[in-house]
């Protein structure tokens, strides 16, 4: 059987390897989700890295085992800047959009793509 760090391991690893994958294609929507997904995985990485303790007190003078805070913290920081960021990279890419006529990531038109900008 699997253990819990096993299991948490491979899925930050296959959330990160689909990240990888879709920043890999050349339109711009694909790309927005990978560098979310990749976010995902680094925010849920370093909450593993400060393990999850049970019984565990929140402040520092009451008992052996402490929680430590500062995961959850930076976690929490990166969800709001990660959401920013989201936001600002959609924005530019579809500035992007409105100003070549196409949504690849390099601005060059699509041969299989109609010349009227359709679907």
């Amino acid at each position: 059987m699997f253990s819990m760090e096993a299991l948490v391991a491979s899925g930050i690893g296959i959330v990160t390897a689909t990240g990888i994958y879709l920043l890999l294609r050349g339109r711009t929507f694909p790309v927005v989700l990978g560098l979310s997904l990749i976010g995902y995985a680094v925010n849920v990485f370093i909450f593993a890295m400060g393990r999850l303790w049970t019984n565990a007190a929140p402040i520092v003078d009451r008992g052996p085992n402490v929680a430590d805070p500062l995961p959850q913290a930076l976690v929490l920081t990166a969800i709001v800047i990660g959401f920013a960021t989201t936001g600002f990279v959609i924005e530019l890419a579809l500035r992007s959009r409105h100003d070549n006529g196409t949504d690849h990531v390099d601005g060059k038109p699509d041969p299989a793509q109609p010349k009227d900008g359709g679907p």
